[in-house]
């Protein structure tokens, strides 16, 4: 994993494989980039302890000012989606007030700078299957991350 976090908290959080997509992000932010390996600890240990399933929710802070008002509406909604439940996207575009704007949902998850932080994985189609994910090899890192979750079997 790959992180980025201003001193007011977390900003982004690409795969090892994105580092181009996470570069482009930041450069859009207009924002100094320093590396600081003291400055992203916190979150670099609450990531893997996530990951290695010891940890369910984030207790560092998040920088939502760098994402637009419909994103961050958005986002937070689906940042309070708990741990090892889903959402559809037109559940989220509801909550947020919005309730046709499904799709518009789904490009605010699409763009997350904060994939499994902001937990995109957890939400799903009406139809209740997995559509869109960006992050690690797409479809199958959603799968599993929601069956390390305990949302789905096998």
């Amino acid at each position: 994993m790959r992180l980025a976090a201003s001193n007011f908290g977390l900003v982004a959080l690409e795969w090892a494989d994105s580092q181009p997509r996470l570069d482009s992000y930041l450069v859009r932010l207009k924002q100094p980039v320093e590396r600081n390996q003291k400055m992203i600890q916190p979150y670099v240990k609450e990531v893997g302890e996530y990951l290695k399933r010891k940890r369910r929710e984030f207790t560092f802070a998040i920088d939502w000012s760098t994402l637009r008002s419909f994103q961050r509406n958005t986002l937070r909604a689906v940042f309070s989606i708990p741990y090892g439940e889903t959402r559809t996207y037109a559940e989220i575009a509801a909550q947020i007030g919005h309730p046709l704007a499904f799709r518009a949902v789904g490009r605010a998850n699409a763009t997350n700078p904060m994939a499994l932080v902001i937990p995109c994985h957890r939400v799903i189609g009406r139809d209740g299957k997995l559509h869109g994910y960006g992050g690690g090899d797409g479809l199958p890192t959603k799968e599993w991350l929601l069956k390390m979750e305990g949302e789905m079997t096998t």
